[in-house]
């Protein structure tokens, strides 16, 4: 496995700084400065939020597309997952009521720029996040969804799915499809 190039980091207050400075067109990713993904990139993400929505739908959780900021207090990494879940109220950061610290679950849509630091550096910074109970890793080059869980001993546990597999999120009492997830970027 190669790994990504390391990135520049922010304060957080920089972060919000060059968040409220730049246009509207830009996206903060991460700790960089980053344009949009692509249309597969966004189908894929759009699929497995509206599966996740059905679902959840009139219980205690809110499905949250990538317009939510969410921070991991113990290392500071401030990011837009590609959908987030979380239930309940709203654990926000002291210094930004718009920035969540308490999602159950993270969904991360990988691309060519950023699988490695998705499956790497960005994912041990997520498994810091207190009450995460899933990590979930939608494959850009593939049919593969796979869902990194916190076991009740505190250690992670990865399972997949591929073609025509369904993979369940044991926290949200949830299944997502890899054939429907796939379906919204490659429709027949």
């Amino acid at each position: 496995m190669t790994h990504a190039p390391r990135r520049h980091r922010y304060t957080f207050q920089e972060y919000l700084a060059l968040e409220l400075s730049s246009s509207p067109s830009r996206v903060f990713r991460g700790r960089d400065l980053r344009q949009g993904g692509t249309p597969e990139h966004a189908a894929l993400a759009v699929g497995v939020s509206t599966a996740l929505l059905n679902q959840l739908r009139g219980g205690p959780c809110r499905v949250h597309n990538s317009d939510l900021r969410v921070r991991v207090a113990d290392t500071g990494l401030t990011t837009y997952p590609d959908v987030s879940v979380v239930c309940g109220a709203y654990e926000t950061d002291p210094a930004d009521e718009n920035t969540v610290l308490d999602p159950r679950v993270i969904v991360e849509v990988t691309s060519e720029s950023t699988e490695d630091y998705d499956r790497g550096e960005k994912l041990d910074d997520y498994r810091r996040i207190p009450g995460l109970d899933a990590i979930v890793l939608v494959a850009h080059r593939e049919a593969l969804i796979e869902v990194h869980e916190r076991q009740p001993d505190t250690t992670w546990r990865r399972t997949e799915a591929r073609r025509g597999g369904v993979i369940r999120l044991a926290s949200l009492q949830c299944l997502l499809s890899v054939d429907e997830i796939y379906a919204a970027a490659h429709p027949a």
